[in-house]
């Protein structure tokens, strides 16, 4: 297992090698999609007297994309109801909650903020886009879903249907692409819309989207500096809502998704297939993790009785059960991202259940409950300092000390709902809630 120091060196390392400074969390889940931080959150705050609150921000509008922080801005996206509210999100078992559509379908603008990481303050904002949403949302989501990127020299958001837009640093427009319809929802019922979540990753000068959908599903790569598409593998797939990961192996890059007929993965400069697991399970949101020289794939329809399974980079063709490094037969979270943090895997569940294995062989070291009376989860969990970091549905966030035994440290509530993944950034803690950002750290 590697020491708190090691993971922090190799993090320097790979920070230097990629041109992004510390303070950098470029994507969904930060620096590579490991949701790992360099820096030194504080365990504890409290946000209505202001201790270990650096600063508020208002963000209208409705948007369940995270933050991420490009050098000293923070970026966030989000959907403004122009002609009315917009209308609130359903969370529980409500007789919609499950598969209902929203009501807000009037005219929208798609906005993005720029924030100054210190103080708080909009350096810049722009309005992506505006008009009707071509496609309706889940109950519980949102218009503004997918988490931005960044190099650290350009940021691209990808406003679902809506399409594309890469902006530089200091807010100028470069270049924007439709992408067409990203037609997702209820597979056995196409006309109960949900909306695209799945997030562009940057990585070798290109932009990587995966795109899940009804019908004409396709996995596609964009050059960085033009928006030109590069290739475009078709797939025969439901719709999904997962983000790719991409990982460097052996001088190799390669594009690992997780949808519901396959697990795959393909050559990043070419979009050549390298290898699969059939799977065959709907609803797909969990993206892949990487531990060592494994792929962690979870996720899918029937929350808690899935399994998880561990895939080598290295396979190659069809990967069938026997050649799995490892499965876990039950307790696969259905909507958050895993964390593999100085080796052990954490999976929090819908329900708040955190079990913890060990990356390498998948034996489990323990399994409870993240806090007393603790509701759904929606954000994946984010580490640093030798702590993780979940972000609740009910508003709060409940810090564990990472390690093979279980100690819960504090819960932090918030007074609002909580579904975007936190950023880290140096000694900050950036969250999302319903209506702001807050920036958890010494002011």
């Amino acid at each position: 297992m590697l020491s708190r120091r090691a993971v922090l060196c190799a993090l320097a390392v790979i920070l230097v090698g990629s041109g992004l400074s510390a303070s950098t969390w470029p994507s969904f889940r930060g620096l590579n999609a490991t949701g790992i931080g360099s820096g030194t959150p504080p365990v504890s705050w409290n946000v209505s007297d202001g201790t270990n609150i650096a600063w508020k921000a208002q963000v209208p509008g409705l948007g369940h994309s995270s933050p991420i922080v490009a050098g000293d801005l923070v970026i966030v996206t989000t959907a403004v109801a122009v002609d009315g509210a917009n209308a609130p999100v359903t969370l529980g078992n409500s007789s919609v909650a499950g598969i209902g559509s929203a009501s807000d379908t009037g005219v929208h603008e798609w906005r993005i903020y720029a924030f100054d990481r210190r103080t708080g303050r909009e350096r810049w904002q722009h309005v992506a886009h505006r008009g009707q949403p071509r496609l309706k949302r889940h109950v519980k989501a949102s218009h503004a879903s997918a988490t931005p990127a960044t190099d650290g020299k350009v940021i691209v958001a990808l406003m679902g249907t809506e399409g594309m837009f890469c902006y530089s640093v200091d807010g100028r427009l470069l270049w924007r692409k439709d992408l067409g319809v990203m037609d997702v929802g209820l597979v056995d019922d196409p006309t109960y819309q949900w909306g695209p979540a799945s997030s562009p990753v940057i990585a070798g000068g290109r932009i990587v989207v995966q795109n899940d959908r009804h019908s004409g599903s396709w996995l596609a790569s964009f050059d960085l500096a033009t928006g030109d598409e590069q290739w475009r593998v078709p797939r025969e797939e439901m719709p999904s809502w997962a983000t790719p990961l991409v990982v460097t192996r052996g001088g190799r890059s390669i594009v690992i998704t997780n949808s519901p007929r396959r697990v795959a993965a393909y050559d990043l400069a070419t979009g050549t297939p390298l290898w699969h697991l059939s799977d065959g399970t709907q609803v797909k949101v969990p993206s892949p993790v990487v531990s060592g020289n494994l792929a962690i794939i979870t996720g899918g329809y029937a929350p808690g009785t899935r399994p998880t399974f561990a895939i080598p980079l290295d396979a190659t063709g069809e990967v069938t059960p026997a050649r799995l490094a490892w499965q876990i037969d039950r307790g696969s979270p259905y909507t958050t991202t895993p964390i593999v943090y100085e080796g052990v895997l954490s999976m929090v569940t819908d329900a708040g259940v955190l079990s913890a294995y060990d990356a390498a062989t998948g034996a489990r070291l323990y399994q409870e409950r993240v806090g007393p009376g603790a509701g759904g989860f929606s954000a994946s969990p984010v580490a640093a300092a030798g702590r993780l970091y979940f972000a609740s549905e009910d508003g709060d966030i409940h810090v564990v000390r990472a390690g093979r035994t279980f100690e819960r440290l504090a819960t932090n509530p918030f007074g609002e709902m909580l579904l975007a993944t936190p950023a880290i950034s140096n000694d900050l803690l950036i969250v999302r809630t319903r209506s702001q950002l807050v920036a958890i750290g010494r002011p």
